[in-house]
């Protein structure tokens, strides 16, 4: 199976899976998609993740988190920089995500970071998405 988007292809699955209520998630694994969730965990928005081999492939797994009421601690993620369509910002064009209460994710050329911290370096990069 090869994607255009893998970034996406996680994304969705991350989505599908909150909705479904699953307690974990494996997709398969990059560094890219393992540093996203690197962030996400420090932030708050999941439990945790970790990476293994299964029949000699990558594997990423992703335990979701809930709140006291079941409430997924992710409202949403949406892909902002596509393919087709990436989407670049300078380190003054950070724009925050629904008033502070979310974030978003960017690489920029110190490695994959939030856009609050991109903002404290200094720095622009490409938004992958935004979590909140």
């Amino acid at each position: 199976m090869s994607f255009t988007d893998p970034v996406a292809d996680f994304l969705t699955r991350l989505r599908n899976a909150i909705h479904a209520r699953h307690q974990k998630l494996d997709v398969p694994a990059s560094k890219l998609k393992t540093e996203i969730a690197r962030i996400l965990k420090e932030e708050g928005y999941i439990a945790n993740y970790k990476t293994s081999e299964e029949n000699g492939r990558a594997v990423l797994r992703v335990y979701l988190k809930y709140g006291a009421n079941n409430e997924a601690a992710i409202r949403d993620l949406t892909r902002v920089s596509r393919p087709g369509c990436r989407v670049y910002v300078g380190r003054d064009e950070i724009k925050r995500v629904q008033g502070g209460l979310g974030i978003n994710i960017l690489t920029t050329p110190r490695g994959v970071m939030t856009g609050k911290q991109a903002r404290k370096e200094g720095v622009g990069g490409e938004i992958l998405c935004e979590v909140w």
